[in-house]
């Protein structure tokens, strides 16, 4: 599709220019504006790249809040929706690098706890169950919620806060891996 363009500069990008200087200016709705204008495309950008609605979702909304509060620094000098994709793939692997930081911090805190709990059955004359074997083929990062809540008494805000993850995301992770646990003990009583 091609863009009527005016003195070099397309129509479109001569209307995102006013915008932002509106916007600039302190006129919200010339943001909103350009906001409903760019979403759609910056949405869809994400979910190719992320192939995830709700994470394409969360980045679109932290992309529009940071070209916001950074728009005094857009220079005009390119398309708007350029540079705003520019911040989008930015963020999107800065989140990449952070869950890597996450699943690292969550691996060694397993480390820690495991040997831990291994010291502390051991010193007090435990025998290594299959309570203990079922709960190690879980996944560590539902494992190490479940050890820190039930085993350590953290409450979900502590453990979101030490794994850096969301609450909502502790409780299910804690949920998902009892239900996980008692259907392997109800299958095996069978």
């Amino acid at each position: 599709m091609k863009t009527e363009k005016k003195g070099g500069i397309d129509l479109e990008q001569e209307e995102d220019f006013y915008l932002i200087q509106e916007a600039i200016t302190g006129d919200d709705d010339a943001f909103t504006q350009l906001f409903q204008k760019h979403y759609s495309f910056l949405y869809k950008y994400l979910l190719k790249l992320t192939l995830n609605e709700e994470t394409s979702n969360d980045i679109a909304q932290e992309t529009m809040m940071k070209c916001y509060t950074n728009l005094a620094s857009f220079k005009g000098e390119g398309k708007f929706s350029t540079w705003m994709i520019s911040i989008a793939s930015r963020l999107y692997i800065d989140s990449i690098r952070k869950k890597e930081r996450e699943k690292k911090k969550a691996n060694r805190l397993l480390h820690v706890l495991s040997r831990q709990l291994t010291f502390r059955s051991t010193s007090n004359g435990m025998e290594w169950s299959d309570t203990f074997s079922d709960f190690n083929q879980l996944p560590p990062e539902t494992r190490t919620p479940i050890l820190l809540r039930h085993y350590y008494g953290y409450t979900y805000e502590e453990i979101g806060a030490m794994l850096g993850i969301r609450t909502g995301t502790v409780k299910s992770r804690v949920h998902n891996g009892i239900k996980t646990l008692r259907k392997e003990w109800d299958h095996d009583e069978e």
